[in-house]
């Protein structure tokens, strides 16, 4: 990750949207109208850490997706969020709800949807797919691990 010293001092709660950040943003589409999508396991074991170490997570996506599914079953402390289209109330609620300051806050973001949750944060983190609006944000920071392929991960060891 590009140069900016996290630290659990600091960090008390960390958000992601889901497409483009656990997943590579792309959606098999079968034959049959199943879908698929394809999530890293390091990017898993990094949900894990952060919940054994104490610091809070959210997703927040405004997709509906099994995926998410199965992470809420795996971790109950976690909060979900799908279907969500104005993701920036959604962030102000878990603020209030877990009296968190918004410069304590990583959020990862990779798409348009995303930009007011950035720009609100204080730790605002994107991959290096993102749309180029989201690169071209002030004090954003950007993975070395693309989406899909262990960037959350990436941003979980930079923390702890």
């Amino acid at each position: 990750m590009e140069s900016k010293n996290f630290s659990l001092k600091n960090v008390e709660l960390v958000v992601s949207d889901f497409d483009g950040i656990f997943t590579d943003g792309k959606l098999e589409v079968y034959s049959d109208g199943r879908t698929s999508k394809k999530i890293d396991y390091k990017d898993i074991m990094a949900i894990a850490i952060l919940v054994k170490k104490g610091i809070k997570f959210a997703v927040i996506s405004g997709e509906k997706s099994a995926a998410i599914d199965i992470i809420k079953e795996k971790f109950k402390d976690v909060d979900t969020f799908q279907n969500e289209r104005n993701k920036i109330n959604v962030l102000k609620n878990l603020l209030e709800k877990y009296n968190i300051n918004a410069k304590n806050v990583i959020y990862l973001g990779d798409d348009i949807n995303d930009i007011e949750c950035l720009n609100f944060v204080g730790y605002p983190i994107s991959v290096p797919e993102a749309h180029y609006k989201i690169k071209q944000l002030e004090n954003i920071y950007i993975t070395k691990n693309s989406c899909g392929n262990g960037a959350f991960r990436e941003i979980v060891d930079s923390i702890l």
